[in-house]
């Protein structure tokens, strides 16, 4: 498959379903998704390479229709152990609270090579890159292989490390989206968090590959919006958290529809990487964790966990983007029926 086939292979799927990791998209909601015509990632991240491989093989095992896979770029180990040691021991006693001890707060590189060298040997249509950019061999590897790769980027500066990488396309996550910050580097600053529409305006001008919108895309309107600045699809996550086919937690579903909960906010309290999600206790009174992923996120994992089997939202990770309120409980397929009407001259085009 030639560069100019992997990129309009792109162009079949005007709706694309994000890879959430932690559980929501998992094999039943992929397998939906695609049944239905759109573009869904399993998440890879968090996850073993074994693991990995037998939801690539449950997805498999019941569509041929196309997937995708997302996989984590790893970063680098904390620099400020003082730090580490000084949050994790402000968060104990909410964890013995809960009946739970925390994790070892230990960094690890996700299995990254070992789940390249599995994507390489079976390759799905597309692999994704998140928290930075790939190796320019691992690019090359998959494209031999005909395999789209598609990088997610929240800046122009990262969208040009991307395409200098050979990207086949761009995933531009504004800063409307929930869940983790794509970022390179795990900093701080305004400067990582353009608006999508923002993104999509500066990036479309440096590149011609396929632009995939991510961040508060909740409806048909949104999806007309962002096909008619310049993107070739839209990409959702925080409208299917809801649905029949999720594998979020149901107190996590059911904290989308609280009323107590009224806003997002971005916060590395649960991992040490800043990610969007409703604002609960546990982010208010730990603003200032501190830059270590993933050794806070290994570590809080048990407390989360204890949270989440007590029926606690205030101690879970409730990661979700600004539109969370239109995320209703329905089944996939209906979701993206009404999402792709945005791609055939709905509103906004």
């Amino acid at each position: 498959m030639t560069a100019a086939d992997r990129i309009s292979a792109l162009s079949r799927w005007p709706i694309v379903v994000s890879p959430m990791a932690g559980g929501p998209t998992g094999p039943p909601l992929v397998i939906a998704a695609a049944r239905a015509g759109a573009l869904p990632f399993l998440a890879a991240g968090n996850k073993t390479p074994t693991a990995m491989v037998a939801e690539i093989d449950a997805v498999r095992g019941a569509t041929d229709a196309a997937f995708g896979v997302n996989v984590f770029v790893p970063g680098k180990p904390t620099e400020d152990a003082a730090a580490l040691t000084s949050y994790l021991g402000s968060i104990e006693a909410e964890a013995a609270a809960l009946g739970a001890e925390l994790g070892a707060a230990a960094w690890d590189d996700d299995g990254f090579d070992e789940k390249l060298e599995r994507l390489l040997a079976d390759p799905p249509p597309v692999v994704s890159f998140t928290f930075g950019c790939p190796p320019a061999d691992a690019v090359q590897a998959f494209q031999s292989k005909g395999v789209v790769v598609v990088n997610t980027v929240t800046t122009p500066d990262e969208a040009s490390l991307a395409l200098r990488a050979g990207a086949d396309s761009l995933c531009l996550q504004g800063s409307e989206a929930g869940g983790h910050r794509g970022v390179f580097a795990n900093g701080d600053g305004a400067d990582q968090d353009y608006p999508l529409l923002e993104l999509l305006s500066r990036v479309r001008g440096q590149t011609d590959v396929p632009l995939i919108a991510a961040g508060g895309i909740a409806g048909p309107d949104d999806v007309a919006t962002v096909l008619a600045a310049g993107a070739v699809a839209a990409q959702a996550g925080t409208a299917f958290l809801r649905c029949s086919e999720s594998g979020a937690n149901p107190t996590y579903q059911r904290a989308l529809g609280d009323s107590r909960f009224t806003s997002t906010a971005i916060t590395r309290a649960f991992s040490g990487r800043r990610a969007r999600g409703l604002v609960n206790r546990f982010m208010r009174e730990h603003e200032g964790a501190p830059r270590a992923y993933p050794e806070i996120n290994n570590a809080t994992r048990p407390l989360r966990a204890a949270a989440a089997a007590s029926g606690d939202p205030d101690y879970m990770s409730l990661y979700a983007g600004v539109n969370f309120r239109r995320a209703e409980a329905r089944r996939a397929g209906e979701i993206i029926a009404e999402l792709a009407a945005g791609a055939d001259g709905g509103p906004g085009v």
